[in-house]
């Protein structure tokens, strides 16, 4: 799988990412370090613990590392989720990690297939 072909099948934004990454080979080596990321595994332990603020410190570094990658399915989920952590308090819908974990799994995925190419 090419980069172009990881990022068409987790519905990103390459265009944007190259822009910001300034060339492919740059763009790549910084996806594949998101493999390396321990923002969302923070977030679920953190939403175990009920330590909600730093839910939020996590939810709102996941939303970043993606927007800045292009990352945009995850982006949109973990902005939700910083969204309703950013009170302080439990999320309204506590299930929502549900969702950004699945959008999360299919990034990791789709890099490890690049990864393997």
């Amino acid at each position: 799988m090419t980069l172009k072909e990881c990022y068409e099948t987790l519905g990103a934004d390459y265009a944007g990412a190259s822009k910001r990454l300034v060339n492919e080979k740059l763009m790549e080596r910084f996806a594949l370090k998101f493999l390396n990321d321990t923002s969302f595994e923070t977030l679920e332990k953190e939403l175990q613990e009920k330590n909600y603020e730093e839910a939020f410190r996590a939810a709102h570094t996941l939303k970043g590392v993606a927007a800045n990658l292009g990352f945009t399915r995850l982006q949109e989920a973990g902005s939700e989720m910083t969204e309703m952590l950013r009170d302080g308090t439990a999320p309204a819908d506590e299930g929502y990690i549900e969702v950004v974990r699945a959008e999360y799994v299919r990034t990791v995925e789709a890099l490890k297939q690049l990864q393997g190419a």
